[in-house]
């Protein structure tokens, strides 16, 4: 079997690079799936409240993760230096309220950024504590949940982890150049079609 390109994704200073939202998937592409915290007692108190809180891994450094453009597979990653740029240019920019589901249009009111951090190191980092496989570079993130519906679907299983959604550079500049050649064969297409 023909080993697939992989692609290093990096950040860059413009504005229009980086991380717009951080979304709830049944299926993250980075195979790491969220704990959710429900039902933490908060200790010398008899309160049981239910916190609505999510810690999950948002990027793990060096992982291939495999993408299809056009039927042209191959694989992208990111370096721990990428990764740490793309958590301080979330914050930077304030994107702490974007949330969404399964990458769909709008954002989801009612949920935001609790807790931020790039994991230092594997066997003493919070991650641990929670049974997450934090590689050491990894942006871990713990969101609050207030919206009733989204909070259902968490605890039903629906939604097992996050996946990010923004802009990146990649080491190969021609995925748009092929997508703007494919738009106008398909629109070709379809005015012979309407012919």
């Amino acid at each position: 079997m023909k080993e697939l390109e992989t692609i290093e994704m990096f950040i860059s200073e413009d504005e229009d690079s980086g991380i717009s939202a951080i979304s709830f998937v049944e299926r993250p592409a980075i195979q790491e799936n969220f704990i959710a915290l429900s039902e933490h007692k908060v200790e010398l108190t008899t309160m049981d409240e239910d916190k609505r809180i999510v810690i999950g891994l948002a990027l793990v450094p060096n992982k291939k993760i495999l993408r299809s453009n056009r039927g042209y597979e191959y694989n992208i990653e990111f370096s721990e230096e990428t990764v740490r740029k793309a958590s301080m240019k979330y914050l930077k920019t304030l994107k702490l309220h974007n949330a969404t589901e399964d990458h769909k249009e709008g954002f989801i009111e009612g949920v935001h950024l609790c807790e931020t951090w790039i994991v230092e190191d594997s066997l003493k980092d919070k991650t641990a504590l929670y049974g997450l496989n934090a590689p050491v570079g990894s942006w871990a993130v713990s969101l609050k949940v207030n919206d009733d519906a989204l909070w259902k679907k968490i605890k039903n299983g629906e939604y097992l982890g996050f996946s990010i959604e923004g802009t990146f550079k990649g080491e190969r500049q021609d995925f748009a150049a092929m997508d703007k050649i494919e738009a106008l064969l398909d629109e070709y297409k379809k005015q012979k079609r309407n012919e």
